[in-house]
């Protein structure tokens, strides 16, 4: 089995070149702009024959959860690639430049955000004087809200520490409260939807941030046999958080919908045509894993397994996006 592929010169050994680097910049972008659109435009046509009213300023709320979300899977995914690199003998020192400390920006300003939302009544607020920030500290939403902020803004510190790997804490706290946010005390059984939401979520985080840094790692050690084996491992542990995802994510929509009526709601109700969408996206990412994974087994070059796996990382990007639109609509069973 090789792992060496022609190289165009002394330059490929060290990194890409700066068109390259320009051209996969300007790629980024375009991706992030038309992922916008999801949250801004989704609602609408969710909601579109199913007589059902969604909350003022429903886009600008997705927007900020898929922000949030992408926010907390890329550190995640960073701490534990990392983790996972330490156990392979023969791992490169040289790891890609962390993105811990402009996720922590981004989440930071998504979870304000969210905040001001919240502190208005859950009304989107036209000025400041609107902002009634300590009526926050009077309610279970307004708390939590508060909680992801400052997370965010320790998490931040903590990636410019000397110890980055503190981040697991702050990071942790920020999944503690969106999963309770999620299941207010109203529901039925709230601590059984919090806790699969927490699970749920962390596999998430672990499996996009991790692909997404495993790929950044793999670009810049080369076609090395630590990067393969890197790339097996990533692959083996993924499976296992697929399995989790799709155990917690059945139970969760189970509780929204009684087996009896879901076919009928991921067609009639805006949160099951949006559920439906992610679904799908799922098995496209699921395939494209297991394509990698062949690739990875059974190619002379285990490497090409990077080309299924970056379409992979752009697909469950998608799936982020659409997770924030899925939290703002609203949900088809009141208990």
């Amino acid at each position: 089995m090789t792992l060496t592929r022609p190289t165009a010169g002394a330059s490929d050994a060290t990194g890409p070149s700066p068109r390259s680097g320009t051209g996969t910049a300007v790629a980024l972008l375009v991706l992030v702009a038309l992922a916008a659109l999801i949250p801004l435009l989704g609602p609408s046509a969710a909601l579109d024959g199913t007589g059902e009213a969604a909350a003022p300023g429903v886009g600008g709320i997705a927007l900020l959860r898929a922000v949030l979300f992408a926010a907390l899977c890329v550190p995640v995914g960073e701490l534990f690639v990392n983790r996972l690199a330490r156990t392979l003998p023969g791992a490169l020192p040289a790891a890609p430049r962390s993105w811990a400390p402009y996720a922590a920006a981004a989440g930071f300003a998504a979870a304000l955000g969210l905040a001001s939302v919240v502190a208005t009544g859950n009304l989107v607020p036209h000025s400041l004087a609107e902002i009634d920030v300590g009526g926050l500290y009077e309610s279970r939403e307004g708390k939590l809200a508060l909680l992801e902020v400052n997370a965010f803004l320790v998490a931040g510190l903590c990636s410019r520490s000397t110890r980055p790997a503190v981040q697991v804490w702050p990071l942790a706290a920020v999944v503690v409260a969106e999963a309770l946010r999620a299941h207010p005390t109203t529901e039925q059984s709230p601590l059984v939807g919090s806790g699969l939401t927490l699970v749920h979520l962390t596999c998430a985080a672990l499996w996009v941030g991790g692909l997404l840094y495993t790929l950044r790692t793999l670009r810049r050690w080369g076609p090395t046999e630590a990067g393969a084996a890197l790339l097996g491992l990533y692959a083996r542990v993924a499976v296992v958080l697929l399995a989790v995802i799709t155990a917690t994510g059945v139970c969760s929509t189970l509780r929204r919908m009684p087996p009896g009526t879901v076919l009928h709601q991921l067609t009639a109700t805006a949160y099951g045509r949006v559920l439906l969408a992610k679904v799908l996206l799922v098995a496209v990412v699921a395939a494209l894993a297991l394509w990698a994974r062949f690739r990875l087994r059974r190619a002379p070059d285990p490497l090409t397994a990077c080309s299924p796996a970056r379409a992979e990382v752009v697909a469950l990007g998608v799936v982020v996006v659409v997770s924030g639109l899925l939290t703002a609509l609203p949900v088809p069973i009141r208990w």
